[in-house]
């Protein structure tokens, strides 16, 4: 069992339980503190006895590499460059070996001693200093209270209230204190798990790289000696041949130094700024931009001088016009707007002068601009769960299959933002998502669709998986018997609403894809579930033991993806238990209220009155149908109930919940399964049992129904609608 979490509220109330669990970190940091102390002492002993070995065999191939060949000419050739490097490459092969050997031992001193010194002072070291100083707090903090708890009420009321303020400063002082303590014992040892073995690993790499260095050098030997050996035939046989043609060369270049300028294949070149649009608003990047007037290819490459880096992608469109653009109707000076035949909108440029856009402009046969004062504007897109969601998802994956899916690092590897929004703009466009034939072109980069993929799941108005479930995922994948954990997951994919499952299903079929091919993408099962696990399942609230359990999300992943079969294509064997849907109301009668992560989201929520009203004639005009669906799909059903009422995906076999609301009448309803009741409240009933009178109840998960003329509360997964 691993240590407790350190919860920063419990530091205001400072009781025993938190002393207690505080102690238990305390002792295990100084075990680590010991251990770490002879570890790098054992260390330095190995690297002394290392450095020894080294110094001597270095100083024979110092000795072979003073001398270096003067080659006469501009250029050698093969042979001469061969034979003019042999002597080094003679000192290469000994000093390479020692070299390696220097880098081991350099490396383990960088990799091993000095991340574990720092290690132990830095963090450990950091973590017992604010020890003293919260020890130091909390006898501070506790002999003020009972100095200030002893004072006679007797006195002055101006001396009574200045002793008060100075305990108040003195308790919130002390709280601060005890905050960063915890945060700091809480870092500390979260960073053991890496920071601790993570440098035995890389000193052991390195001394296997070493052992493997020596073999392949002496591989690597015996074909530069072959080449060497006919190196030296040929230049000894062409010597007077080839002195005359280096002499004839040399001549050539000193006469016509320019002789091989070459002339610019482009009709127009030169840096650009382009206006491109951002999260934040717009920015204008640098380019290097081409243009051939026979072809009319712009060539767009992002470049910044002063880096000496490319800053992106090369672009290329295909020109179909160019307007100068007004000085009024733009901040910036010298710009003209380029439209392409093959990329929608705009592209509005910057020229470096009004000369060099006048150049741009007669490059491009540009015009005089002419403004459209009624541009339609388009508002953009959001993501849901409807036909277009599964048409952007469906597209994504079937380029991803049939173009990428043996790409190294498929996932992992992030698009540029600007072309992932672009190619989510177009996908989301409504006229585009209709098309249900047309696949993602070519010309769209594998990391640019599988970047907007994730994207698009993390514009969703909640995680796929729902906040209300994250924590029973959580806990199922917490089950130490892994049977038990399919179980649990499996049953609560299920609870799950119609639309969220079958799009969390047709992503775990295509992600066991890609883990089929993890031996070309490297993209394992457990590599997706770090890549999937904070977007299909983030917390709705973020506490420290939430973060914690960051883990266990990819675990729950994994699951679905090594048993998607199971779980999506076959019905849970055994009902959710009644004890689950007590949780929130057992909750509600504690002292402590829950967290938004422990309570399930309310069936009803406040929204404007025209809103309610489209809503309220949405539900009256609806076909009433029966269905059987677990308790929680008919909630978020309900709480989205806007998005899922009014799209419709001819392509997907989805059942709209018929949970009525408070506008329709009492209905009737069946019972699916047998329950047992374990409070007054609740009724209890076997499979077939018909109530009356049922309608929605304040408990959320529950219904309220009559039977044999007594009403009481059901579980809402336990019926269906008549």
């Amino acid at each position: 069992m691993g240590l407790p979490a350190l919860e920063f509220s419990d530091c205001c109330l400072d009781s025993p339980h938190f002393r207690e669990t505080l102690k238990s970190h305390e002792a295990e940091l100084d075990k680590t503190n010991k251990f770490i102390k002879e570890l790098i002492k054992d260390g330095k002993s190995l690297i002394s006895a290392l450095k020894n070995l080294s110094s001597a065999k270095r100083k024979f191939a110092d000795s072979l590499n003073e001398f270096k060949f003067q080659c006469i000419g501009d250029a050698e050739t093969d042979d001469e460059m061969c034979i003019a490097r042999s002597l080094q490459e003679f000192a290469t092969v000994l000093r390479n070996l020692e070299d390696e050997r220097s880098r081991m031992i350099e490396n383990a001193s960088e990799v091993l001693i000095t991340p574990l010194e720092k290690f132990r002072k830095e963090q450990i070291g950091a973590a017992r200093e604010a020890k003293k100083k919260y020890d130091k707090e909390t006898e501070k903090y506790c002999g003020t209270l009972e100095k200030h708890l002893n004072l006679s009420s007797k006195k002055k009321e101006s001396q009574l209230q200045e002793a008060d303020s100075q305990v108040d400063l003195v308790r919130q002082h002390f709280y601060e204190v005890s905050l960063e303590y915890v945060f700091k014992v809480q870092e500390v040892q979260e960073r053991k798990m890496f920071e601790f073995v993570e440098p035995l690993l890389a000193f052991l790499q390195g001394l296997f790289t070493f052992y493997h260095h020596g073999y392949e050098l002496a591989k690597d030997f015996g074909d530069f000696k072959t080449q060497l050996t006919i190196s030296i035939q040929n230049t000894r046989n062409r010597f007077e041949g080839t002195r005359s043609e280096v002499e004839s060369l040399m001549k050539k270049m000193k006469e016509n130094p320019l002789e091989h300028k070459t002339i610019s294949p482009y009709t127009m070149e030169g840096y650009l700024y382009v206006q491109e649009k951002r999260h934040f608003g717009t920015s204008w990047v640098k380019h290097y931009c081409t243009y051939q007037r026979d072809s009319k290819q712009i060539t767009m490459v992002p470049f910044d001088q002063k880096s000496g880096g490319k800053g992106g992608e090369d672009e290329s469109v295909t020109l179909k016009s160019c307007t100068r653009r007004k000085t009024d109707s733009i901040e910036k000076r010298f710009c003209f707007d380029v439209e392409a035949v093959d990329r929608p909108g705009v592209i509005t440029m910057q020229a470096l002068s009004e000369e060099d856009r006048r150049l741009w402009m007669e490059a491009m046969d540009g015009r005089e601009p002419v403004y459209n004062s009624n541009k339609d504007s388009q508002s953009e897109g959001t993501a849901q769960l409807d036909s277009i969601g599964f048409s952007i998802i469906r597209k994504c994956i079937h380029a991803v299959e049939t173009r990428g899916i043996n790409e190294q690092g498929l996932y992992r590897i992030v698009g540029v933002n600007s072309r992932v929004q672009k190619l989510l703009s177009v996908l989301m466009d409504p006229k585009a998502a209709s098309e249900t034939e047309t696949d993602i072109c070519a010309e769209w980069e594998i990391k640019t669709v599988t970047s907007a993929l994730k994207t698009y799941l993390r514009m969703l108005p909640g995680p796929l998986m729902m906040y209300q479930f994250q924590r029973s995922f959580i806990k199922a994948a917490k089950l130490e018997n892994q049977e038990t954990r399919v179980s649990e997951i499996h049953s609560l994919v299920h609870r799950l609403p119609e639309k969220n499952r079958q799009m969390l299903q047709l992503l775990m079929n295509h992600l066991a894809n890609v883990a089929n091919n993890h031996k070309q993408n490297l993209m394992t099962v457990a590599n997706l579930g770090v890549v999937f696990g904070p977007t299909l399942l983030r917390p709705q609230e973020e506490t420290v033991a939430a973060i914690m359990d960051i883990k266990f999300q990819n675990i729950v992943i994994e699951i679905l993806i090594e048993n998607h079969e199971k779980i999506f294509n076959t019905v849970p064997d055994v009902p959710l238990t009644n004890a689950q849907l007590h949780l929130s109301r057992k909750k509600s009668s504690d002292s402590k209220p829950p967290s938004c992560s422990e309570r399930p989201l309310t069936l009803f929520h406040a929204v404007p009155s025209t809103e309610k009203q489209e809503q309220r004639n949405s539900i009256i005009n609806s076909s009433l149908e029966s269905v059987s669906s677990s308790a929680n799909s008919i909630l978020n059903s309900s709480s989205s109930l806007q998005p899922n009422m009014n799209s419709s995906d001819p392509s997907l076999d989805v059942v709209k919940p018929t949970r009525p609301n408070s506008l329709t009448p009492f209905r009737k309803a069946k019972a699916l399964y047998a329950c047992k009741a374990e409070h007054d409240s609740e009724l209890s009933f076997t499979a077939g049992t018909v109530f009356d009178n049922v309608h929605p109840s304040q408990e959320p998960g529950w219904l309220e129904g009559t039977l044999n003329g007594k009403t009481g509360l059901i579980p809402e997964n336990y019926v269906e609608f008549l």
